[in-house]
C-alpha cells in the first residue's frame, strides 16, 4: 500500500529521497537494538547529519518550518524502518515544534536556542515521574525548585527520558513553592548533578533508553525558568504529538509489507503456488488494508486540519482520537500479520514479533484511551446540554 497519495509537498518529496537511502542501514540495526536494548545512536547521528532535526524550526529561526503534515508523513517512514529510532527523533521534532509555534519562551531564550538546535542540540521533555503517572492528568510533580542564593536549585527523580543518551537538553517539570506553580526549566543534560539512572528494561521499544532521570541539587540561573503552568499540558490543543500515532503507523506498515511479501513468496508443498492465492490469506490481507486505510486517513486528515489555521480552532478531541485510532489499528494490524505468517513469525529472527511488541508501546503513549473516550463522552453530553 503506497503512501504516494499523501505526498502533496515537495518538502515531503525531497525529504523522502533523503531518508530513502538511510533505510537499509536502519533496518539492519533493528535486531540488534531490541535484543541488547541498545540506544540506536548511529541512526540519530544520521538523522542530524542530513539535518533533519532542524525541519520543525520555524524557517524564521534558521529552520525549514515544516507542518504537521509533512511531519507525520517523514516520521511514519523513519519508524518504517526502525521503530525505536522514530519515536525517539519524533519527541525532538514534536517539542521544537510547539515551542516555536506557541512562542512558550521569551525571544531571547527562543533564539538563542534556536542557534543550539541549528547546530545539532536535541531535546526533549521529561515530565513524568513514578509516583504521579503521565503529566497530562494534572498530576504534581514531586520534583522540586527552590531559590537559593539567586539559583534555582532543582532537586528529583523523572522517569521516561526517551532518547536520554543523545540529548543534549533537557525540559523537566519542578514544583515551585515560591510560585505555586509547575515550572519548567531548560537544563543541560551535562550540568553538574544530572545524571541517567539506566533502567529501562521492557519488552516493547527496548531502544529508546527512556531510563530514569536523576536530579540532585542542579543549579540554574532564573532565565532556565522558561515556563510556568498551572494546569495539565494535556488540556492544550497541540498537533505536534501527532508524531507518536504516526510512529505506530509506520511499524504497522512495515509489518503489513513483511506479510504481504511473506504470502507472495511463501509456497509449501501442499499448494501449486504461494499462500496469496489462498482465501483466507486474501481476506487477512485485506483487512490489514483497511485498518491501514482507516487510520492513515484519519491521521492525515486531522493533521491538515490543524494546519489550516481557519480550521484549528474547531478541533476538540480529534488529536487523541488520531492516536486512538492508530494505535489501536497497528495492533490489529501486526496480530493479522502474525496470523497471515503464522509460527515462523514467533522466532526471534523475525522482525514481527518485534512489531508486536513494540506497537503495544503506543497504549501507553498520552493520551491514553480512558481519557481519550472520557472527553469524547464529557463533550458530547456538554453539547447536549447547552442545547
Amino acid at each position: 500500500m503506497s503512501k504516494t497519495l499523501f505526498i502533496k509537498t515537495k518538502t515531503q518529496r525531497e525529504w523522502l529521497e533523503k531518508l530513502l537511502p538511510l533505510e537499509e542501514s536502519f533496518k539492519s540495526h533493528s535486531r540488534e537494538i531490541d535484543e541488547e536494548a541498545k540506544f540506536p545512536s548511529e541512526n540519530i547521528q544520521a538523522l542530524v547529519n542530513i539535518g533533519y532535526t532542524k525541519l520543525t524550526l520555524p524557517k524564521s529561526y534558521g529552520g525549514e518550518g515544516i507542518s504537521v503534515t509533512e511531519m507525520i508523513f517523514l516520521q511514519e517512514t523513519i519508524a518504517s524502518f526502525d521503530g525505536t529510532t522514530g519515536l525517539s527523533i519524533g519527541w525532538h521534532q514534536g517539542v521544537v515544534a510547539e515551542l516555536y509555534e506557541k512562542k512558550l519562551w521569551d525571544e531571547t531564550t527562543l533564539s538563542m536556542f534556536a542557534e543550539e538546535v541549528l547546530n545539532g542540540a536535541l531535546v526533549n521533555r521529561v515530565a513524568s515521574e513514578i509516583q504521579t503517572g503521565s503529566p497530562t492528568r494534572g498530576g504534581r510533580p514531586g520534583t522540586s525548585a527552590v531559590k537559593k542564593d539567586g539559583k534555582w536549585v532543582i532537586s528529583g527523580t523523572k522517569s521516561y527520558a526517551t532518547m536520554s543518551p543523545a540529548l543534549t537538553h533537557i525540559l523537566i517539570t519542578a514544583w515551585v513553592e515560591e510560585k505555586e506553580s509547575i515550572g519548567v526549566f531548560l537544563i543541560d543534560k551535562n550540568a553538574s548533578g544530572v545524571s541517567i539512572q539506566e533502567n529501562w528494561d521492557v519488552i516493547a521499544m527496548r531502544g529508546t533508553a527512556s531510563h530514569d532521570l536523576v536530579l540532585e541539587n542542579v543549579e540554574v540561573t532564573e532565565e532556565n525558568l522558561v515556563e510556568l503552568n498551572a494546569g495539565p499540558r494535556g488540556d492544550s490543543i497541540n498537533g505536534w504529538i501527532l508524531h507518536i500515532p504516526a510512529c505506530y503507523l509506520g511499524i504497522a506498515q512495515a509489518a503489513r509489507d513483511y506479510a504481504v511479501q511473506f504470502a507472495t513468496q511463501h509456497s509449501p508443498n501442499s499448494l501449486n503456488g504461494p499462500i496469496s492465492q489462498l482465501p483466507n490469506v486474501q481476506r487477512l490481507i485485506g483487512e490489514i488494508d483497511i485498518e491501514l486505510l482507516k487510520a492513515r486517513h484519519f491521521l492525515y486528515s486531522v493533521a491538515e486540519a490543524y494546519d489550516d489555521e481557519s480550521r484549528r480552532p474547531l478541533l476538540t478531541n480529534e488529536l487523541g482520537v488520531a492516536k486512538h485510532i492508530v494505535t489501536n489499528s497497528a495492533i490489529k494490524i501486526v496480530d493479522k500479520a502474525m496470523r497471515l505468517v503464522g509460527a515462523k513469525s514467533l522466532q526471534l529472527s523475525n522482525p514481527l514479533q518485534r512489531y508486536y511488541r513494540d506497537v503495544r508501546a503506543g497504549l501507553h503513549n498520552p493520551p491514553m484511551d480512558d481519557m481519550t473516550i472520557s472527553k469524547l463522552a464529557q463533550t458530547a453530553i456538554a453539547e447536549f446540554n447547552n442545547d
